[in-house]
């Protein structure tokens, strides 16, 4: 009996997301009680303390004033010129490094981790990232025939660990020409944490090492969705500073996104931009990565492209977005600060966090937590090192008690 046509490759893939998994029990939960009495920690979007979904008021303004041309017709698979020159200008502000720089527009963040994946590895090859990590690296890397590995991301004093990055650095380019490395700061997701200026120069230190071999290519990935939630735009951005002057085979992507920097996570819509010391790999950047953009998703969304063109053009729009987006930072901070308050009150360990949409709680037994935990209507992301906790979406009122509920699941479950 035929049970399937697929291809060797493709047989036995599907999709089985925790976040979306969790965020849909929480619902059912809300459906059940009330909204009132459940706290759906889970899905990394920005909700306002009444849990209504944010899009920025001058965002929306200007995307319904895009003219219905710009709306309905074809965009260049390069991307609208004004926006990758807003895209490389937004990315950096005063820290632009001394290099060549290009850009080219993808589908979100993801669309520029999946060109990453397939452009600057070899199949079969491993690439690497922190071993508290975003889901869909994994899945990225599988889906195109690659694995993912991962080195320890915190020290015995929860400081950056540049000692086992060096070693798994070390020990794949031994094994392979190629090394791809997701680093996803500033304002990690999911522990909040940001690299120091100085942690970046060691991590960067390691890769300048290891491409004294010239048969050795080293692309370090900037995945940069979260950094204008991070702090003051200059001074979360000085790390990028050190990009400029770099060997040529260390090659520096940074993937970028409108979906938390404007609000607009299901426009699909961000930047791939490459920093190279060399003129030749720059030309080469633009002309693989558009290659595959016609061969995946041939175009993006030419509106809010348009629309954030309009917004850069214009410093009063800017000006206005980012003093909008800086409410929001400062009460996830809040939020978020409340939360360590009081986890420091009860005994509950968390990760450093710094900024951004997410923090994390240490657990070897994190999905019997969060099953615990959903007995008391609190409903988080069992991740395989701990507990994820959206601080973008809880209101304030409901963070308030959350770590003190935690401690309770912990102790029911016998996770020291």
């Amino acid at each position: 009996m035929i049970t399937s046509v697929a291809a060797s490759h493709a047989k036995g893939k599907f999709a089985t997301d925790r976040i979306f998994g969790a965020n849909a029990a929480a619902n059912r939960a809300a459906a059940k009680y009330g909204k009132e009495n459940v706290v759906n920690a889970t899905i990394g979007v920005l909700l306002d303390n009444e849990e209504k979904l944010v899009c920025l008021p001058t965002v929306e303004k200007v995307y319904h004033s895009v003219p219905m041309t710009e709306v309905v017709n074809y965009a260049p698979i390069a991307g609208v010129p004004e926006y990758l020159e807003a895209a490389i200008d937004l990315t950096f502000f005063d820290q632009r490094p001394d290099a060549y720089i290009k850009a080219v527009a993808t589908a979100g963040g993801s669309g520029a981790i999946h060109h990453v994946v397939w452009n600057y590895s070899e199949i079969g090859d491993t690439l690497l990232t922190a071993d508290w990590y975003w889901a869909p690296y994994k899945v990225l890397c599988e889906d195109a025939l690659r694995k993912l590995d991962t080195f320890p991301l915190f020290d015995a004093d929860q400081n950056f660990n540049v000692q086992g990055f060096a070693a798994k650095v070390t020990d794949l380019l031994a094994k392979q020409n190629n090394l791809v490395v997701f680093m996803n700061m500033p304002a990690h997701n999911p522990t909040g944490y940001s690299l120091t200026d100085e942690e970046w120069a060691q991590a960067l230190g390691v890769c300048k090492e290891q491409a004294k071999n010239q048969d050795k290519r080293i692309i370090v990935v900037v995945d940069a969705a979260y950094i204008d939630y991070a702090g003051e735009k200059n001074a979360c951005r000085s790390f990028m500073k050190q990009f400029g002057g770099l060997p040529a085979n260390i090659l520096v992507i940074i993937a970028s996104s409108l979906s938390k920097s404007y609000t607009l996570y299901g426009q699909r819509v961000g930047a791939m931009i490459g920093v190279t010391s060399s003129q030749e790999i720059a030309k080469e950047f633009e002309d693989i990565n558009q290659y595959t953009s016609r061969a995946t998703w041939s175009n993006i969304n030419r509106g809010v492209m348009r629309m954030a063109a309009m917004i850069y053009q214009d410093k009063g729009l800017l000006a206005q977005v980012e003093a909008e987006r800086n409410g929001y930072y400062k009460l996830i901070q809040e939020r978020a600060g409340l939360f360590a308050r009081e986890a420091q009150e009860v005994g509950l360990k968390m990760l450093p966090f710094k900024a951004g949409f997410f923090l994390s709680i240490p657990s070897q037994k994190s999905e019997a937590v969060c099953e615990k935990l959903y007995e008391e209507n609190v409903f988080a992301v069992a991740l395989p090192k701990g507990i994820r906790i959206a601080v973008c979406a809880v209101p304030t009122r409901k963070m308030a008690g959350m770590a003190a509920k935690i401690v309770k699941a912990k102790a029911a479950v016998g996770d020291e």
